[in-house]
């Protein structure tokens, strides 16, 4: 028992899920779903039911995971086998391998990748009175403002469309005359 906790601490470090952390896994949903059982003879509550298809949902699916994961490292360790076997053979016959096609290599991905196809420039029109062409581009200023700069109206400085003082003026007058 010892040496089943010391392995299953070892393999919380270990990547990958490790034959002593499925069997650990196991008898936790084992014991789960037993309590589930319980708490369903005992309460008769469908909750218990529920949460023991989600918890057999689970279950199934690290279980699934971990074989799928299994399969994979099996394939990989095959076919580096195979890579391995064909080298040893290319070099005895002699063949340096000219007469078959290198391999490229795979093109990196760039932030500009980002796996759909668009246009990079298109003419659309405006939905404005006067149907102007607009350039879609990588600015979004307007095409008639080319180095011009305009001052920005500033809301403090405002005739008091923005602001309600002239409003409670209006009522200080109001009151004063009465």
């Amino acid at each position: 028992m010892t040496t089943f906790i010391t392995d299953l601490f070892t393999s919380i470090f270990t990547p990958g899920p490790t034959p002593t952390l499925l069997v650990a896994t196991n008898v936790s949903f084992a014991a789960l779903q037993l309590v589930f059982l319980f708490l369903l003879i005992l309460t008769s509550s469908i909750h218990f039911v529920v949460l023991s298809f989600l918890c057999a949902g689970l279950w199934w699916s690290i279980n699934w995971f971990a074989s799928e994961l299994e399969t994979a490292k099996r394939f990989e360790k095959a076919r580096e086998e195979k890579g391995k076997v064909e080298e040893h053979s290319n070099e005895d016959d002699g063949d340096d391998g000219d007469d078959e096609e290198p391999r490229r290599p795979r093109r990196e991905r760039t932030a500009d990748d980002s796996g759909t196809e668009t246009e990079g420039r298109e003419e659309r029109v405006s939905p404005v009175g006067d149907r102007r062409r607009l350039h879609v581009g990588t600015t979004l200023q307007p095409e008639d403002a080319e180095g011009e700069i305009r001052k920005r109206r500033s809301l403090g400085s405002s005739t008091g469309d923005l602001s309600t003082d002239s409003e409670w003026d209006k009522v200080e007058e109001a009151d004063t005359q009465r």
